[in-house]
């Protein structure tokens, strides 16, 4: 039976090993606590290796398909977005060496949405002044929605919520508004390709831009805490299409009925930081089948709520961006394939997968990290966004230079 509000439940009694957006490895009494909380199949993810392999990208089969995706104009003004990043630079003075990496660097797949075990790169904006923060999240803001920055930032300041009802002294440096990471890569231009990379706790965001074209995958955001209240809209939307299918669709659709732990196979409950997701840190080159129902056996009422079930993940993008983002995933719905775990009800935790040749949504209730939920529930959220078949970084476009 879920409970619907994190205050039906309190602080996850363990201390994980964190200090500031990383973990600490140096207290080994501490690793034993955390190892003894972890269940005996726990696995961290390769993100390490990951950004060390070739880039290929999530596909069906091992084949990416990077000609669905081409360089054209998609009526997006970056000039705000070049000059926020100049002045952002140019308030981090000598620190701007710390800010700054080839766009190529492998640092581009080196994030996460816990916490580090690896080295570095960026600015942590907690360490900065707060007219250097400012500058930081500016470039954000001139790269995306006024409704994709709102999310952004009310899932930092969600992180600094949890911090104060966790108890502001067990993670001091770590649940805060401010533990993230920005990284610029490349040259801030108007012609010539760059990006950026916010990343911490709950927030990893990759914006690529080149000229009038940008893109905003991979992205995951999250939340321990509130959840249902950020992402409102998306768990709505899916709920509506589910409810809309007859019982044969229903059967395609919904993998497993169940969100516990003793009702799902271990690789779904694989580890802490992915719970159901296949899509998340680590996984840039991820094989991944199509499951559940295909839109082409749906009804076209049905088609116009899983178009409307995917809005809200593309709505970070500006306008002219986003416009063309719709109409590349509709011109592919009828292969864009959904699949479901657990019930449907309003208070009900779930997972969700929308995946189809030009994007991958996946969406899951998570069992507590800092809180003590034992298992998922509706208020901890975790959403992945990705461009499959080459498409995530900004990296189809590059091939095309």
């Amino acid at each position: 039976m879920s409970r619907s509000s994190y205050k039906d439940w309190g602080p996850n009694p363990i201390q994980w090993p964190i200090v500031g957006d990383a973990f600490e490895y140096t207290k080994p009494e501490r690793m034993a606590e955390q190892d003894a909380y972890l269940p005996p199949h726990a696995e961290i993810p390769p993100i390490v290796q990951n950004a060390a392999d070739e880039f290929v990208g999530i596909t069906v089969d091992g084949t990416p398909h990077p000609e669905l995706f081409e360089r054209q104009d998609e009526g997006f003004d970056n000039s705000a977005a070049v000059a926020a990043a100049a002045r952002f630079l140019e308030a981090l003075g000598d620190q701007a060496r710390l800010g700054t990496l080839p766009l190529d660097a492998p640092e581009w797949r080196l994030w996460t949405n816990a916490f580090r075990a690896y080295p570095a790169h960026g600015v942590l904006l907690q360490n900065l002044e707060t007219s250097q923060i400012e500058r930081a999240l500016a470039v954000v803001e001139a790269s995306v929605s006024p409704s994709g920055y709102h999310t952004v930032r009310d899932a930092m300041r969600l992180n600094d919520l949890l911090g104060e009802v966790v108890g502001r002294d067990r993670y001091p440096t770590t649940l805060t508004e401010y533990c993230y990471r920005m990284t610029i890569f490349g040259r801030p231009s108007h012609d010539e390709p760059w990006g950026w990379q916010l990343s911490g706790h709950h927030v990893d965001v990759h914006g690529f831009i080149w000229g009038g074209q940008i893109s905003l995958t991979p992205i995951f955001l999250g939340a321990e805490i509130e959840g249902t209240r950020l992402f409102e809209e998306q768990r709505t939307r899916a709920r509506a299409l589910m409810h809309s299918l007859d019982p044969d669709q229903r059967s395609k659709a919904v993998l497993y009925d169940s969100m516990l732990t003793r009702d799902l196979p271990p690789e779904l409950n694989v580890n802490l930081l992915d719970g159901r997701v296949r899509a998340g840190a680590g996984r840039d080159n991820r094989v991944l089948p199509f499951e559940g129902i295909a839109g082409s056996e749906l009804s076209p009422r049905q088609r116009e709520l899983l178009l409307a079930m995917i809005e809200p993940y593309v709505a970070n993008l500006p306008d002219g961006p986003r416009d063309h983002r719709v109409a590349q995933i509709a011109e592919h719905l009828a292969d864009t394939w959904v699949c479901w775990i657990g019930d449907t009800g309003e208070d009900s935790p779930f997972y969700y997968k929308v995946h189809g040749p030009t994007v991958l949504i996946e969406y899951d209730n998570h069992a507590g990290v800092f809180w003590a939920n034992p298992e998922p529930e509706p208020f901890h959220v975790h959403i992945v966004v990705r461009t499959p078949n080459g498409g995530d970084y900004g990296k189809a476009l590059l091939r095309q230079r």
